[in-house]
This record gives structure tokens, C-alpha cells and sequence, in this order.
């Protein structure tokens, strides 16, 4: 097939995804999803209580990437995604090292979340502070999507955070809210109502682990969402961009919060 009609072919194809919403997630997939991260968190906990507290130091290998300045980036199982029937759910794990800041410095900018829009672009566009009451935070993120298609969500989060030391924190956060946004940037601008969205993102849970030593902090990231399955004959054009984007989101958030603590560091 020609190369233009290729492209005309999925462009085709993009539209008539984006034009059929999906519905919600079924009441099984969600079990399967709490599942799944219940399952996580408990095997959080025993990690962060045993003597090798980071992850990225179970692995020689990985730890020599970590400290050598690279944002290690994996998949927590062989496939990056379990597959669940109506769903997907994608897990993630990621680490970084900075050199020559302090473990308060990290928390700052984790916790200032009205500056996280101007580091954690393109894919945070707005980002506030909704509401604080000791370890705990509300907030919001505007966040895009861009990958042959554009989706951009609203979504509001609960941050809260565990000082383990003087050295040691780690931190976690849950979607509470997600609406998909339809002709962003523009005066049709509106939400999609729950159920009728495309199921880019369904879930998000984010849990960091931090460590200050060896002169700086490490930061390890652990991401697991849920998303759509793609519609049956999509899957060859869909499929790599919902498979990907969770990856490439990791990748970019560690990056850039390495950059943004930097950046404040007096």
C-alpha cells in the first residue's frame, strides 16, 4: 500500500476510535484492577521495610545505569500490560539519581503543585493545589495525550505523603476524579459525561520512594493505571499508543522532576 494511502487509512481509522466512546470499565475489571493493586501495596511495604529499600539496587546492572545519571525505566511483569477482559491494566517502574540535593529539596517540588505544569510539560498543561491538611493533598493536573490522537483529561488526585526517616520518604497518590476533555482550548470546550469517554486513562495510582545518599536522592517511581481495550480491527493503530504512553509518561515525569528539583536548588 502506498505510503500516503497508509497514512490516510489510519488517519481514517483514528477518527471512527474517536468518534465511538467507550463505555466504563466493567464491575469485574475494576475487582481485577483492586485486586492487582492490593497485591501491589503489600509487596510495597514489605520492600520498603526490607534491607534493599530501592529498587534500583536489587538489579547491578540497573543500579550502575541509576547512578550513572540514566532514568532506568521497566516493566513490572514481562509484558508491560495484563489484560483483563474489557480493560488493561499497565505497570510501571522507574528510577533516577540527582546528585547534590537534599531529600527536603525532593519533597519540595513534589509537594509545589502549582509549578509542576511549567516542568511536566507537554503532558501536564495546568496544575493546582486544591486542598492540604498535614501529609495529605488534593490536587489537580490538566493532562495530554498526544499520539496520532490528542485526549486531554481533568483529573483531581489525593497525594499523601510517609516520612520512614530522615532520609527515607515515600509518598502515594490516587486518581479520584478523571473526565475527558472535548474541544480543549476552544469555546465548545466541554467535559465528556462519565461512561461516554475514548478510556485513555481509567485509573492512575503513583507511588514514589525516595532516598538521600551517596551525595544526592534517589527516586523511584511506580505508575499502575487502567485503561481501555481496544475495539476488535484498531488494535494493529491503538494498541502501540495505549501500550506506550504509560512507559513514555514514567520516563518523562522522572526526567523532568530530576530537572525541576535541580532547577530550585539554591
Amino acid at each position: 500500500m502506498r505510503r500516503d494511502l497508509l497514512l490516510w487509512f489510519a488517519l481514517a481509522c483514528a477518527t471512527a476510535f474517536a468518534e465511538d466512546p467507550a463505555m466504563r470499565p466493567g464491575r469485574q475489571a475494576l475487582d481485577k484492577y483492586q485486586t492487582y493493586v492490593r497485591e501491589a501495596e503489600a509487596r510495597i511495604q514489605q520492600e520498603i521495610q526490607s534491607p534493599t529499600y530501592l529498587w534500583a539496587a536489587r538489579s547491578p546492572a540497573r543500579w550502575e545505569r541509576v547512578r550513572g545519571g540514566e532514568a532506568v525505566v521497566e516493566s513490572w511483569n514481562a509484558q508491560g500490560d495484563t489484560d483483563i477482559g474489557d480493560a488493561l491494566i499497565h505497570d510501571w517502574i522507574g528510577a533516577c539519581f540527582i546528585p547534590g540535593v537534599k531529600l527536603t529539596q525532593v519533597v519540595t517540588f513534589l509537594q509545589n503543585y502549582a509549578v509542576h505544569k511549567n516542568y511536566y510539560r507537554p503532558e501536564v498543561i495546568d496544575s493546582r493545589l486544591l486542598e492540604h491538611n498535614g501529609n495529605g493533598y488534593r490536587l489537580y493536573y490538566r493532562l495530554v495525550k498526544k499520539k496520532i490522537l490528542t485526549v486531554v483529561l481533568n483529573t483531581e488526585h489525593t497525594a499523601t505523603y510517609y516520612p520512614l526517616s530522615a532520609t527515607r520518604m515515600v509518598t502515594s497518590s490516587y486518581t479520584t476524579r478523571i473526565a475527558e476533555v472535548k474541544g480543549a482550548g476552544t469555546p465548545e470546550e466541554r467535559e465528556l459525561p462519565p461512561g461516554k469517554d475514548h478510556g485513555f486513562l481509567w485509573r492512575l495510582n503513583t507511588y514514589w520512594r525516595l532516598e538521600e545518599k551517596d551525595g544526592g536522592v534517589y527516586i523511584e517511581c511506580r505508575t499502575i493505571s487502567l485503561t481501555r481495550t481496544v475495539l476488535y480491527g484498531l488494535g494493529w493503530l491503538i494498541n502501540p499508543i495505549i501500550r506506550s504512553l504509560p512507559r513514555e509518561s514514567l520516563a518523562h515525569m522522572l526526567t523532568a522532576t530530576s530537572e525541576g528539583v535541580r532547577s530550585q536548588a539554591p
